[in-house]
């Protein structure tokens, strides 16, 4: 490995560290998505043309998001009202323990969570700020990207083009791509098997008249960009929403099973979709899951993929190509076979 390499290795271990202990997982994750869609919106031909598209998608974007805030900030009360007493009664009939016995306890737990943050709104205040901050910046840093991809080499034309300073700039470039690579490989596999089980389920919903559709199919896209966490999440509401329905032990059942077998559907698609190189033990997702999450929280739960795919890809890369060709040592004896 040439010491480009090695310099180039070492500035991108330290620049994930970095982004990790600042909790930049916002700025990175946005840059990424805003940089992929701009990809996608310009369909390869035109950039003032992704440029535009994009634009409007993120104002779009931006509107139903908060559309949907609102919704869900009166929507999500009610379904916790009606859930959790008919979750609480079916346990009571059948002997199962609760970590709360009614909804007026959970409520008393959860209001005191809510006010222990109401004491510290000036921090969380601060913190959000932060991070739409960041959300704002990553948007920018992708455009600009986008219709300039310079990476200052250019800049110093004067310079030899094997000089320390040029060929580190190319292998950044190269650790960078890589690096985008496995965030289009895994995020844009994601995004798609999301969507298939987004689907599904909001079939199965209206089918059997499930009162807030809107509220869980958004839900489900969005817990769905989680891997592993997000379908436990999304699976959860939907059988606790099933609880409170007519036949409610009976309807939610038949929505476990449905889950389960929307589920298996999704780890075939993800081998068909995916393919074995994107895949990693779960112990190891899971792993840097709650690594990601004690770190960067939802942003860095999703990244945690990417940043595990990025290593396999870059431990890999190196093995080949150290097998492919040969030490000094090892064409030395070669030729003495001979």
């Amino acid at each position: 490995m040439s010491t480009s390499k090695r310099i180039s290795y070492v500035i991108m271990a330290v620049l994930l560290a970095l982004i990790g202990v600042f909790h930049l997982g916002t700025l990175v994750l946005t840059a990424f998505f805003g940089y992929f869609a701009l990809l996608q919106l310009s369909l390869g031909k035109s950039k003032l043309l992704g440029a535009i598209l994009y634009v409007v998608a993120v104002v779009g974007i931006a509107y139903g998001l908060s559309y949907f805030s609102a919704r869900a900030y009166k929507t999500l009360p009610e379904i916790a009202e009606r859930t959790i007493p008919a979750v609480v009664g079916y346990a009571e009939k059948k002997g199962i323990e609760l970590p709360f016995t009614n909804f007026a306890e959970l409520k008393a737990v959860a209001l005191k969570g809510v006010q222990e943050r109401v004491a510290n709104v000036s921090r969380y205040a601060t913190e959000a700020f932060f991070q739409v901050a960041l959300l704002i910046i990553g948007l920018v840093v992708a455009l600009s990207l986008f219709l300039n991809r310079r990476w200052g080499a250019e800049e110093h034309s004067q310079e030899p083009p094997d000089s320390l300073y040029a060929t580190v700039v190319r292998e950044l470039v190269v650790r960078f791509e890589t690096f985008f690579h496995s965030f289009s490989r895994v995020i844009g596999a994601q995004i798609v098997i999301s969507a298939i089980n987004t689907v599904l389920t909001a079939v199965f919903l209206i089918w059997n008249g499930f009162p807030y559709i809107m509220v869980i199919i958004v839900l489900t896209f969005l817990c769905g960009l989680l891997p592993i966490i997000g379908n436990i999440l999304s699976n959860a509401l939907i059988v606790g929403v099933a609880f409170s329905m007519p036949n409610g032990p009976s309807t939610a059942l038949f929505a476990l099973i449905f889950l389960v077998v929307i589920h298996k559907l999704e780890y075939f698609l993800n081998s068909k979709i995916v393919g074995d190189r994107i895949k990693n033990p779960m112990w190891l997702t899971l792993i840097g899951i709650v690594l990601g999450e004690k770190l960067m929280g939802i942003p860095g739960m999703i990244l945690a993929p990417v940043v595990l795919h990025y290593i396999k890809v870059e431990a890999s890369r190196n093995r080949l190509v150290e097998s492919a060709s040969p030490t000094a040592e090892e064409a030395v004896r070669g030729k003495s076979d001979r």
